[in-house]
């Protein structure tokens, strides 16, 4: 028996650009519903700025009523104070969805990389190449797009194994 088929919003979090793509689950078959690009105007403040990000989700969860999100984790880098941004651009994309009801999970870049292909270590080229491979449809315009498009298919890859084990977790 087929499941129903889901639409997942998957989300590159960043303070100058926001990923965000939207795809379609059905069993193991994936589409492409839409992606694009969340931009803040740098001449901002921080506050400001991360407002522009939360009405950029928000716009994307009213217009595709996606039924579960997916984000990608941060990396720590040498400058502590871009990581620091990096984490409040993050933790808009984790709070958008979940005002919104929906279940959020995340992912380490490394898992995304792996997932979509095959090399923890990939770059944005072979990772934009594999989304046009995956799914032919899709006008990932630009790396951070394309990016949130491969959290999207992680999630659609591993959401049935994060349930089991909620479900396993529930009942010990």
């Amino acid at each position: 028996m087929l499941e129903p088929p889901v639409h997942i919003l998957g989300i590159d979090p960043g303070l100058r650009r926001t990923g965000w793509g939207i795809v379609t689950s059905e069993g193991s078959r994936l589409s492409y519903v839409a992606s694009g690009t969340i931009v803040s105007d740098e001449k901002l403040t921080l506050a400001e700025r991360l407002r522009q990000l939360h009405a950029g989700l928000d716009r994307v969860i009213r217009d595709f009523s996606p039924a579960e999100a997916a984000v990608e984790e941060t990396f720590v880098n040498k400058d502590a104070q871009a990581t620091l941004k990096l984490g409040h651009a993050r933790g808009i994309a984790l709070l958008v969805p979940a005002l919104y009801g929906l279940s959020v999970a995340e992912y380490a870049a490394n898992m995304v990389k792996k997932t979509v292909v095959g090399s923890g270590h990939a770059d944005k080229r072979q990772i934009q190449a594999m989304i046009r491979v995956l799914l032919p449809k899709a006008e990932a315009n630009g790396a951070d797009a394309a990016d949130a498009l491969a959290v999207a298919i992680t999630h659609a890859h591993h959401r049935k194994a994060r349930a089991l084990a909620g479900s396993f977790l529930v009942q010990s």
